[in-house]
């Protein structure tokens, strides 16, 4: 890990590191509605509101990113105790967004297509609002391979159901495959920061992002199957094998597009069950709860480790 000195001055430049968007189109526009989050840039003094973040979390569901903001609050001393934070998107209910200090927290519900529309929204934000040396962070929740549940995977290499680096996407007609690549360096300070903890075993390893929760995961009880118990078990083997160590349904294109924008970027999901074991989720709620909150505690012990080296 770099000393305080010199995170100091790479937080320094960092800040010269303006968010930047991948669309010429974009600085045409008279007006930029959010729509989604039910901001715009006529309405809405963006670089006022955001113009301070430097930590973005994001993660499916809104009562849990609620939940996150409260705590990122309570340990960086911020606010008031027990104080509600507002939803700065409470003019639509798509998404819900909350913001303490130089922290963001926006929930992307479910899947690739729903948390694709969040961060094309987000980004164009952190544009308009001028924001720099911005790092975004995927909280959640996955499948693990091999690993006993309430494992955390810190993702190297988000990978696709072929085990392929890559995200594929149809525009106009068109394949166009963009790289799932994810920042090295920072993968590596959380797993120093989970060194730190020494409170729950954390690995960094490959994520595969599929489809959907079912059959895409190779599943055996949805209200489809085609395949066996021995198919399963063959290519969940064959996963691990390739270096997967878990199994989500966002990080390939969280990934690619943080990648294509230059930004900052990492997946910290806990595994709520082992894969290779069975496929239904059946720990006891205040269990699942607890597992739920270790991705959370190892990111905002990063983020103060930032905050005071800087």
């Amino acid at each position: 890990m770099a000393s305080a000195g010199t995170q100091t001055k790479e937080l320094e430049n960092d800040n010269a590191c303006f968010v930047q968007l991948c669309n010429p189109n974009i600085a045409t526009l008279k007006e930029d509605v959010l729509y989604h989050f039910g901001l715009s840039t006529s309405t809405h003094d963006l670089p006022a509101m955001f113009g301070d973040v430097k930590f973005v979390c994001v993660g499916g569901s809104p009562s849990r990113m609620k939940g996150f903001i409260k705590y990122v609050a309570a340990e960086l001393g911020l606010g008031h105790p027990g104080e509600d934070p507002p939803n700065i998107c409470a003019g639509t209910d798509r998404f819900a967004m909350f913001k303490v200090g130089p922290v963001l927290s926006v929930s992307h519900g479910m899947g690739m297509p729903s948390i694709a529309i969040m961060l094309h929204e987000l980004f164009k934000l952190l544009y308009h609002a001028r924001c720099s040396g911005v790092t975004i962070i995927r909280i959640g929740t996955s499948g693990g391979i091999g690993l006993e549940p309430g494992s955390v995977v810190i993702t190297r290499q988000a990978v696709d159901a072929y085990f392929k680096p890559e995200f594929e996407q149809v525009v106009l007609g068109k394949r166009v495959v963009r790289p799932t690549d994810l920042d090295e360096r920072l993968a590596q300070e959380l797993s120093e920061c989970a060194k730190d903890l020494r409170e729950f075993k954390t690995v960094v390893g490959n994520t595969m992002c599929t489809l959907d929760f079912y059959e895409g995961q190779g599943r055996l009880d949805g209200a489809l199957c085609c395949y066996t118990e021995r198919d399963k078990q063959a290519y969940l083997q064959a996963a691990h094998a390739a270096g997967v160590q878990n199994i989500e349904m966002e990080s390939s294109v969280f990934a690619a597009m943080c990648s294509a924008c230059g930004l900052r970027a990492a997946v910290v999901c806990v595994t709520l069950l082992d894969r290779l074991e069975g496929d239904q989720i059946c720990s006891p709620h205040n269990v699942l709860a607890e597992y739920q909150q270790r991705p959370q505690r190892l990111v905002v012990h990063f983020i103060k480790k930032c905050l005071v080296g800087a």
